[in-house]
């Protein structure tokens, strides 16, 4: 697999020729080129045809996909390609405004980025952002105007980074099944026996709580417990709501560049090519979606940095043991092991709005293929093993005490202020501010923060001599984004 591009040189394919053209002294007479794709301002002049990559795709057209999508992550979209939603709010659910906003760009409600890796580029692009990168959340967005950063109308939050965001898309869909099945088989034993029954739901070696079945198909779900009552792991967003990096990007090219993918603001769900109504219909095909998909989901995971200073060496493998003792790794699991690596698009467990399998652009993309993936260790049955230091479910995370971590005025689906997703540590050396707003600048300062299920770990934590959290602190920096 060739090599990425670095944050702010040029694609490949198609684009790259077009530079290359640029550079020809004749370029403007000889090229074949329209003169218009040269210079246009116009990003998405060259749309992606979900046609030629469909089935199971070979190693040069998955290359060719990851590249279109590299070209779309790192574009800088403007009002030609359709960005912009005036009378569109960026909820989730089409939506449209009372009124036409007076300013297209803010920090609120209007769009808040020119590309996707003006944000998601720390240490490199497909990584976190700095504080001035944070979003807006909101459920209001379906029902209200505003322009505000009052927390009471919204939930700041810190840009994740990507890498291995393909990775974490498998695991929860090989969860969710284990999940899935264990109700099912539950419900087959009660009818059978006639009597209740009573089925701890584990994934992966991750306790969901628990489920009682009854022999009348009723099931309680009052114990369920880090999940969905669906049994659907939703691995994205600081709160998981997120179910996959298909849904993660139509929500993000609306709510961040105006900008509208069919499959859900399109005529199929709104009646209309122009939802949004600034002139501009159908801005972003399937193809599109699918290359910034294969991209992202292409992405390889971070990884462990072995130190050239053997006092580091030795600090970073007794803090090691430090975060074990502590407990740490009770959520902050350090791999959970995957059967396949094949990456279907659309996933199994996408929802209405975002293209289903069997809605005509099936593809496969093997994972198994890439150079990185060669690298990732495997089990004694031959498993995946991926090195998230986490465990893909939610959790307390602030009590009465410790609320730093729970500041939140809103819920988001459903999910509590206090409850979030464990945050994956993996690449968590590279990807400075911490906290989910971003606003705490050491390991030490965010470790200090749990409270809720992790405060026995976090008291753990405090009472470690200062010798022992260097040494943690040690371990936590060899976790790194590596180019």
């Amino acid at each position: 697999m060739s090599k990425r591009n670095m944050p702010g040189t040029v694609g490949t394919g198609l684009m790259a020729a077009v530079c290359l053209a640029l550079s020809s002294s004749t370029a403007a007479e000889s090229s074949s080129v329209p003169l218009r794709d040269i210079w246009s301002e116009r990003t998405l002049a060259d749309p992606v045809s979900p046609g030629d990559f469909q089935g199971r795709l070979e190693l040069h057209e998955l290359q060719s996909l990851m590249d279109a999508g590299e070209h779309l992550f790192n574009a800088r979209f403007t009002t030609l390609d359709g960005v912009g939603r005036p009378m569109a709010t960026q909820a989730i659910i089409p939506t449209k405004r009372k009124r036409a906003s007076r300013s297209a760009f803010s920090r609120t409600a209007g769009m808040d980025a020119n590309a996707c890796a003006s944000c998601h580029n720390v240490p490199l692009v497909g990584g976190a952002g700095d504080f001035t990168a944070n979003v807006f959340v909101s459920e209001g967005f379906q029902h209200t105007d505003f322009d505000t950063t009052d927390p009471q109308f919204s939930n700041e939050r810190n840009t994740n980074h990507l890498f291995g965001a393909g990775l974490v898309e498998l695991l929860a869909r090989e969860m969710t099944v284990e999940l899935q099945t264990q109700r099912a088989q539950a419900l087959q034993s009660a009818r059978a026996s006639g009597q209740a029954t009573r089925v701890e739901l584990t994934a992966k070696g991750v306790n969901f709580g628990r489920l009682d079945v009854y022999p009348d198909g009723r099931v309680a779900t009052d114990h369920i417990d880090g999940v969905d009552q669906d049994l659907v792991i939703r691995p994205f967003s600081h709160k998981g709501v997120m179910t996959s990096l298909r849904q993660f990007t139509i929500n993000a090219l609306n709510h961040h560049h105006g900008l509208q993918a069919v499959e859900r603001f399109g005529q199929r769900w709104t009646g209309e090519d122009d939802h949004d109504e600034d002139g501009f219909s159908d801005e972003i095909g399937p193809g599109e979606v699918s290359a910034l998909v294969a991209w992202q989901a292409t992405l390889p995971p971070p990884g462990r940095m072995i130190p050239t200073d053997e006092r580091w060496q030795a600090a970073a493998a007794s803090g090691e043991k430090h975060f074990e003792q502590t407990g740490c790794n009770t959520c902050h699991r350090t791999s959970l092991p995957l059967e396949s690596l094949d990456f279907a698009d659309p996933g199994t467990l996408d929802a209405a709005g975002t293209l289903r399998r069997g809605e005509g652009i099936d593809a496969i993309y093997p994972l198994a293929l890439l150079e990185w993936a060669q690298r990732l260790p495997r089990d004694d049955s031959g498993r995946y093993l991926v090195p998230l230091f986490g465990d893909l479910k939610r959790h307390r995370i602030a009590d009465q005490t410790l609320s730093a971590l729970g500041n939140e005025l809103l819920s988001q689906r459903f999910v509590e202020r206090n409850v979030f997703m464990t945050s994956e540590l993996w690449g968590i050396a590279s990807t400075a501010p911490y906290g989910h707003r971003g606003d705490m600048t050491t390991l030490a300062e965010v470790i200090d923060a749990h409270g809720g299920e992790a405060r026995s770990s976090r008291d753990a934590w405090a009472s470690l001599n200062e010798r022992q959290k260097s040494e943690m602190i040690a371990f936590l920096k060899t976790l790194v984004i590596q180019p």
